[in-house]
């Protein structure tokens, strides 16, 4: 495959990620106004689950092979990029609206699910019976979301819900889906043609690539005013990563990691920390705040280059 040929996916699958987002915000906003529930709530369920799927993948796979490295990381690692590159790049470019109930309820399950696997991993393993005890705490937290049954705390603007909503809710994320994972497999080969190493690759390339969902959607959503959908999808992505995900991927083999793979889980804790305070601090992200995060998550990629 030729360097113009692998530019040219490239460029497409960006295209396909911004139609795709787009869609999926849509779809999402005339689910929540039809179902009588806040966009926050949909961005923490439907989009945020929808949106991890690249993650869910790679993890998953690596998993069943023995890959405990990979899957542990690729999680870690991602949800990192999505605290850090992802919200701060969102707010930046707009400051983000938070709320007392994504601060207390969502912050407090995303911080006790990070100090959770920080403790589950001390030996370096996870075995099985913690897998399965993740993904009943991520069963528990989703029932309690769709139970809640909350009225929209956002002005949701008058798009009304029909059938057609559906398929392009299923659309949406196909075509997400679709797209990132020829985006990372082009720029893979991209980086390798010029020399680029396998570490480097899965630290930069290919964890932005399975991220990348999560930002264009986010983006998207903020850029149309739906701010719940948009935080949302970042904290719910990163707590269905942590119950989800891993709790799948622990629960289909047991996996072990290497010692360096456990500095990274210390800056994941601290990421989270600062996030949660950031958005209780006037109830919002501020682009101060953003290019803070940017700047803390600039610090990790430089430590992972170097170490």
């Amino acid at each position: 495959m030729s360097i113009t040929v692998d530019i040219l996916i490239i460029l497409l699958c960006l295209v396909g990620l911004w139609k795709g987002a787009d869609w999926l915000v849509e779809s999402s906003v005339a689910i929540a106004r039809k179902i009588g529930i806040s966009e926050l709530i949909i961005g923490l369920t439907i989009v945020a689950i929808g949106t991890a799927a690249p993650e869910f993948a790679v993890s998953a796979l690596s998993a069943l092979k023995g890959h405990g490295n990979i899957s542990i990381g690729n999680v870690v690692g991602s949800n990192i990029f999505n605290l850090g590159f992802i919200m701060g790049t969102v707010a930046v470019i707009m400051p983000l609206s938070t709320s007392g109930a994504l601060v207390k309820r969502d912050g407090t399950v995303l911080i006790g699910a990070t100090f959770l696997l920080l403790y589950l991993l001390h030996d370096l393993r996870m075995e099985v019976w913690e897998g399965v005890f993740l993904m009943t705490l991520l069963v528990v937290y989703v029932t309690f979301l769709i139970y809640q049954k909350k009225e929209p705390e956002e002005d949701i603007k008058s798009i009304e819900y029909t059938h057609y909503h559906s398929f392009l809710l299923f659309s949406g994320l196909v075509l997400i889906l679709g797209s990132s994972h020829f985006l990372v497999d082009a720029s893979t080969h991209l980086a390798r043609h010029f020399g680029v190493s396998e570490w480097v690759i899965g630290v930069t390339i290919v964890a932005m690539g399975t991220s990348t969902p999560e930002f264009v959607t986010s983006l998207v959503a903020v850029l149309k005013g739906h701010h719940g959908l948009s935080v949302g999808n970042l904290v719910g992505s990163d707590i269905f990563n942590l119950l989800g995900v891993l709790g799948l991927a622990g629960t289909l083999n047991a996996m072990t990691i290497s010692p360096e793979a456990y500095s990274s889980l210390y800056f994941l804790v601290g990421m989270v920390c600062i996030v949660v305070v950031m958005m209780r601090t006037g109830w919002q992200i501020s682009r101060f705040e953003g290019g803070l995060l940017l700047f803390f998550s600039s610090i990790r990629w430089i430590m992972d280059f170097y170490r």
